[in-house]
């Protein structure tokens, strides 16, 4: 029995809660050792996959279709529209794409379902209320003006490096995304829909509500002056020389080639990858050619098919979920653990790329390849999170593996060290892509243009590096050390980019802390434990809404407790040294409390970040790996009377 202020935890009773979600995470184990669970956004995936195929006019499939009308049926909300997180508010933007789906495949405008829809979708303003991307969308099927959405001109992809507005001042999704759309755009296709499906009644008695940008820090003399050339641009449209424009034309076909990435797609996620097989249609590749073959077979990769219902994947995450489940096991310990964790390390070796010079050369060229990608393959961007979490468990597999992980390490080491940004940080991508002011182009109203360095990848590669046996005083560890003191909230916490949010940063960073020797002594590992533990749930969890991501975010925004939120606050208070805190063992009953008769956690929220304010993530991996790893260390530190943990995470 561990008794920690009045709470009593019973051992046999924790070991029996470790011990079934442990069985139920290695019987999800691949056969070639790899994990990878769902990963789920919202309406606008399944919709835009919906569009795709009219756009592209292909054979209907009318079961495919029904499946995905039930999974958009389902995640309606209340508002009567559709929201870009479970439990969330109205978003016209993906309330317009999932009405012009369910309308594409067949339901009655005139259902309750969809007129509902529809007057919700009118009472916020309507197409014209919507962000860039959906009135691209729009504009493809005929259904909105070319000239209201904002110009980018193919030639774009002419222009030096040097130059202001650049693609490599861009974040890699984005010029995923952007160069095939540049195409889109010159060209401006007309979707052959045979079915003749339009949405001009999402128009009639519309609100007058202009489309909000939802980037942070905008100035408004940047804005204005964007705005004006954007008007410019549109008043030369037609006068661009046509040996220029075709020149242009065969180099974003270049870039997307490429990087096709085989079946994974370009950039490998949906929306880069819809967009370049809507290029190769366009620009009369047929459904033969190879090129196209593949970018569409990447699509289709995306789906997830249950028995009532099908959805598309954003993306898929095996190489993070891998990479996440060993750390759990390795923490676990015990031989079919360990064991199963060697696998997947062993799974992820030959997935490092060490032979292409993708994107972030161009900041760093001098800088050798050795990251790891997201999902299965995507050689021209490897991030840095994903590269440091690897290395981070091979090293700790390395008592039991001998040397097999030796050169996967160090090379993974020393990608990582060259994309160190200036400001001693770390962005996910790209190194020093801090070029703020282009989130004032009239494109950029999503507010995800740009990778600059963030918290929390910042704190996993000092993690890393600290792990790896570097001090606070190698200049790399001091100088992201510093980054981390700089960008503290007045609350003590740390903004989590990837991970909603507040939590999963100030887990994050304390993680960090921990690993170069500092304690609770120290003020900034103090105050952002302080900041835990005031924000924990009543019940004994902690939650954490997506409205924290709002740009006049003014404090914790509570929420339901949630599974993986919950393991992020107690390791987090755990990497903080507070162990015997009643917080602490308060969270551990809790999920104990919760965990399902198969081993998991329920969690039908949305922990994880995909762009701030624009698009999340569910990854429901999330919720049977955290909540484990979080119990396992919590019997590891009070069983072995220890008390500071002695890993980067």
């Amino acid at each position: 029995m561990n008794t920690v202020g009045a709470l009593s935890l019973d051992d046999a009773q924790l070991d029996r809660r470790i011990q079934r979600a442990s069985d139920a995470l290695l019987r999800r184990q691949g056969p070639d050792g790899h994990w990878v669970f769902e990963l789920e956004a919202d309406a606008t995936i399944p919709a835009e996959y919906i569009l795709l195929r009219q756009f592209l006019g292909e054979p209907a499939d009318l079961e495919l279709e029904r499946k995905i009308g039930v999974y958009l049926r389902r995640i309606q909300a209340d508002h009567h529209g559709w929201s870009l997180v479970h439990g969330g508010p109205f978003d016209v933007s993906a309330s317009i794409k999932a009405y012009y789906a369910l309308k594409m495949i067949g339901d009655d405008p005139d259902r309750p379902h969809m007129a509902q829809a529809r007057a919700a979708i009118r009472a916020h303003g309507g197409p014209n209320a919507a962000n860039v991307f959906t009135r691209i969308q729009l504009a493809l099927f005929g259904q909105m003006s070319w000239a209201r959405i904002p110009t980018m001109p193919i030639e774009l992809i002419l222009l030096p490096r040097w130059f202001p507005i650049h693609l490599s001042k861009m974040s890699y999704w984005a010029r995923t995304v952007i160069v095939p759309l540049l195409v889109l755009q010159v060209r401006k296709p007309v979707a052959r829909n045979p079915r003749g499906i339009g949405v001009a009644e999402l128009y009639e008695g519309a609100a007058d509500i202009k489309p909000a940008s939802k980037a942070a820090a905008t100035k408004r003399v940047w804005t204005v002056g964007f705005n004006a050339l954007d008007a410019v641009l549109k008043a030369v449209e037609g006068l661009w020389p046509k040996r220029l424009r075709a020149r242009a034309t065969q180099a974003c076909v270049d870039f997307v080639t490429e990087r096709l990435n085989g079946v994974d797609g370009l950039g490998a996620i949906y929306p880069a990858m819809a967009n370049s097989v809507m290029m190769y249609d366009t620009l009369g590749y047929g459904p033969e050619h190879p090129d196209r073959a593949a970018a569409r077979e990447s699509v289709e990769r995306l789906l997830v098919v249950k028995d009532d219902e099908v959805y598309c994947q954003p993306c898929v995450s095996p190489v993070w979920d891998t990479a996440l489940t060993c750390h759990t096991l390795l923490e676990l310990g015990g031989e079919a653990g360990e064991v199963a964790a060697a696998r997947g390390l062993d799974w992820l070796i030959p997935r490092q790329v060490l032979d292409v010079k993708g994107d972030w050369a161009q900041q760093r060229p001098d800088v050798r390849p050795g990251g790891w990608a997201f999902q299965y393959n995507n050689a021209h961007y490897p991030d840095l999170d994903d590269t440091a979490v690897v290395v981070m468990a091979m090293d700790r597999a390395r008592p039991r593996s001998g040397e097999r992980f030796e050169r996967a390490i160090a090379r993974g080491t020393e990608w990582v060290e060259g994309l160190q940004s200036r400001d001693g940080g770390w962005g996910a991508f790209d190194a020093d892509n801090s070029f703020h002011y282009l989130n004032n182009i009239p494109f950029a109203d999503h507010g995800a243009l740009l990778d600059p360095p963030t918290d929390d990848v910042t704190a996993r590669c000092v993690s890393m590096l600290a792990q790896l046996g570097k001090d606070r005083g190698d200049p790399q560890v001091k100088a992201g050390l510093d980054f981390l003191a700089k960008s503290q909230m007045p609350d003590g916490s740390w903004f989590g980019r990837w991970g909603v949010n507040y939590i999963y940063g100030t887990w994050s960073v304390l993680c960090a802390l921990n690993a170069v020797g500092l304690t609770a002594e120290d003020a900034l590992v103090r105050r952002a434990a302080d900041w835990l533990v005031a924000i924990q749930n009543a019940d004994g969890g902690w939650g954490e809404d997506c409205e924290s991501y709002s740009l006049d975010y003014r404090g914790h925004q509570p929420a339901p407790s949630a599974a993986s939120q919950t393991a992020w606050a107690l390791m987090g208070l755990m990497a903080a040294g507070l162990i015997d805190h009643p917080a602490v063992a308060r969270g551990v009953a809790w999920l104990m409390r919760v965990e399902d008769d198969e081993g998991f956690w329920p969690e039908p929220g949305y922990t994880g970040g995909g762009f701030p304010r624009v698009f999340y993530l569910r990854y429901h991996g999330y919720s049977k790996f955290f909540p484990l790893w979080a119990l396992a260390r919590y019997r590891n530190l009070t069983q072995a009377n220890a008390r500071q943990v002695g890993f980067g995470m």
